[in-house]
């Protein structure tokens, strides 16, 4: 059997859990939310990186959703709302392939069934607009994790992209933290500064993730994780998602990503901007500049030094799909995730540990996550507290 089929063998029993899938966004951008004009049950490939088939080719059996919106975009509350219905939505039109998911055991039983667990995230605190009553009612809604910054800083946490601010976490981001303990909501680290990332473990009481981040040693970003960081995750108990953005994960593409960012701006797109108009301007940069191209070996690269730094029991994989305009060789939309798999096989990783990283991992940090929940649900009422009381 070849390597290739092996890890094909290995993904059917324990398929991928996925931690961070832009879709929802895509399908806002590029139409709207008309499922009609992006159905995923037929090939998406000129448009997206995802839809049904590549998820099944790619040995996905959970994805959490990403129901983001920008930073800066005016109501992000609403909007967030509008990409928790668009993931509503693709489960309930595809129920054959997408099995709504709340818990750890609904992904075991979506596993059992042959579907695809689904679950959600919030990315970015600006989400809850300073209101911890908001953070419940997003995790009531389905909401399963909530990065605490995007891009920008947060009132009440610092971005790993923004300049200081509070200096890691407010009194009420510490609030914020403990309220997400509470209701069973993981809390994410990606895009987080340093600074953030150590205040949060110190006030965590439940394992933390970091949906689509990657190694800071193997590539000096600050979207990526320090060491001192990754050495943290087995005492608490969490768990880091190498993502596999290729300005993120090789070291030679970060100098050439600032350059196309600021084309970006200077033709009056967002420099996150993935429409087919965005996309021609990145596309006409990187004829004019040619990238620097990551592949599958790059991000193998950084899993290896996860493993050594932070433990097996304490890595996973969120690949970024549909919110990056570039992907690894190899890795190119979801159908990938064989390749990489194949790749840690000729690495000499062994099959257990191999389905530790692609899904025992990730059912039981939301499995501890949810006994914490209970615990502290027993003994301590919902927060009312706000930023003004907090933080003055």
């Amino acid at each position: 059997m070849g390597r290739l089929e092996t890890a094909r063998e290995l993904l059917r029993e324990f398929p991928v859990v996925d931690g961070h899938n832009d879709l929802p966004w895509a399908l806002r951008e590029q139409v709207r939310y008309d499922l009609d004009a992006r159905d995923i049950a037929t090939d998406q490939s000129a448009h997206l990186h995802t839809d049904l088939a590549r998820l099944r080719a790619g040995g996905v059996g959970a994805q959490y959703w990403s129901v983001y919106v920008r930073s800066d975009l005016p109501g992000a509350v609403p909007a967030t709302l509008e990409q928790i219905d668009c993931v509503r939505q693709l489960i309930a039109r595809y129920p054959q392939t997408l099995a709504p998911a709340l818990t750890a055991a609904d992904m075991e039983a979506a596993r059992s069934q042959g579907r695809i667990a689904s679950l959600m995230g919030a990315e970015g605190g600006h989400s809850i607009a300073n209101s911890l009553a908001t953070l419940r009612a997003l995790y009531a809604l389905g909401v399963r994790y909530m990065t605490l910054t995007h891009n920008d800083n947060v009132d009440w946490a610092d971005s790993a992209t923004d300049e200081p601010g509070v200096g890691g976490l407010s009194a009420f981001g510490r609030a914020v933290v403990r309220e997400m303990n509470r209701e069973g909501m993981l809390v994410d680290l990606s895009h987080v500064a340093a600074t953030t990332m150590r205040d949060a473990l110190d006030a965590t009481e439940a394992p933390v993730i970091f949906s689509h981040s990657s190694s800071r040693a193997v590539c000096d970003h600050p979207r990526n994780i320090p060491d001192d960081v990754l050495e943290r995750l087995p005492s608490n108990g969490g768990m880091a998602m190498v993502t596999f953005v290729p300005k993120f994960v090789l070291q030679a593409a970060v100098d050439w990503t600032a350059a196309a960012d600021e084309n970006m701006r200077e033709h009056g797109f967002h420099h996150l901007a993935t429409t087919p108009e965005a996309m021609k301007v990145h596309r006409a940069f990187e004829e004019r500049t040619p990238r620097p191209v990551a592949t599958v070996s790059t991000v193998a690269d950084h899993l290896d030094h996860m493993r050594e730094v932070a433990g097996v029991d304490h890595i996973g994989i969120g690949g970024d799909y549909d919110g990056t305009a570039f992907t690894p060789d190899g890795l190119g939309d979801v159908s990938g995730y064989p390749n990489l798999i194949a790749e840690l096989l000729d690495r000499g990783w062994s099959k257990p540990d191999l389905a530790k990283l692609t899904w025992q991992n990730a059912v039981r940090v939301l499995g501890a996550a949810e006994d914490v929940a209970r615990g502290l649900q027993a003994t301590r009422a919902p927060s009312n507290a706000t930023i003004g009381s907090l933080d003055g």
